[in-house]
């Protein structure tokens, strides 16, 4: 019976063990095309996918005239410079699993070949996201903001005009920003910290929004930053930082009863009487 017992555990053990570790996704490059130059190809192949920590991308190509050189941050990326490689691979047949959130670039090093388009950035989230805890209170609803109004959000003509367009504002928790974009030229990005906000710090972002029309909620008192992605996009001002100030504990009764106070004083002001001259 004992016997029986552990083995019933073994192979549930296994069940559960074969489930959590297949959940994790192989993707061939370029898909039928593989890994070679061709301009936008591994933009538009990655844009519309997931990728999540523990799947792996293989990549195919001819070993003897190319190679993946994986680097470590986007200006290596956008200049396609080769000169100090995260890892190299050329095998003609390399998969690399994608173990860290984040972004990921990979250029080939034959320079011509990644500057006619031989390059990939794929953007990695958690595996299994930790739910958020349970709200202490339901938010109210609060009012939604289209960033840049008129505008959008589009690089500027000025580039304070989003400095401009939040400071005229203001903001509380349960408000809404609502940006409009082209998603093929554009992105939004929620970011931590000041220093990232004015150097264009993309490498660690909260949030990564590519939807052309998204809504944030504002859920937390405090400093908000979003920016773009885009390589010389939030340079030129295409970047936005909002105060957020905290909800009142209590709403005064004279707010609760404005309709009321308006109407007890029309009545008041109609009826009294007036002195005679």
């Amino acid at each position: 019976m004992a016997t029986t017992t552990t083995r019933t555990f073994c192979f549930v053990l296994v069940v559960v063990l074969m489930g959590c570790c297949c959940s994790a996704k192989i993707y061939k490059v370029g898909d039928s095309k593989g890994w070679r130059a061709k301009e936008g190809t591994y933009y538009e192949w990655a844009k519309r996918k997931e990728f999540q920590v523990g799947d792996s991308l293989m990549f195919e190509y001819d070993g003897h005239v190319n190679d993946v050189t994986q680097v470590s941050s986007r200006l290596e990326y956008q200049f396609c410079n080769s000169l100090s490689p995260k890892a190299v691979y050329n095998t003609g047949h390399d998969v690399v699993t994608l173990t860290e959130p984040g972004y990921h670039f990979f250029i080939s090093s034959n320079h011509s070949q990644c500057l006619a388009g031989q390059k990939l950035v794929v953007f990695v989230v958690h595996d299994h996201p930790i739910p958020p805890p349970p709200p202490r209170k339901i938010l109210p609803y609060g009012k939604d903001y289209k960033v840049g109004d008129s505008n959008e959000w589009r690089v500027p003509e000025e580039s304070d005009f989003y400095s401009k367009w939040s400071e005229e504002k203001q903001f509380y928790v349960g408000d809404n920003l609502l940006f409009y974009y082209n998603d093929q030229v554009d992105d939004v990005l929620e970011i931590n910290s000041d220093f990232e906000f004015k150097s264009c710090d993309t490498t660690s972002p909260v949030a990564v929004h590519n939807g052309g029309q998204d809504l944030i909620r504002l859920t937390k008192a405090g400093i908000h930053y979003f920016i773009t992605s885009k390589i010389g996009h939030c340079e030129d001002g295409l970047k936005l930082r909002v105060v957020v100030r905290p909800l009142s504990k209590s709403v005064p009764k004279k707010t609760q009863l404005l309709p009321f106070d308006r109407l007890i004083k029309w009545l008041h002001d109609s009826f009294r009487p007036h002195p005679h001259h």
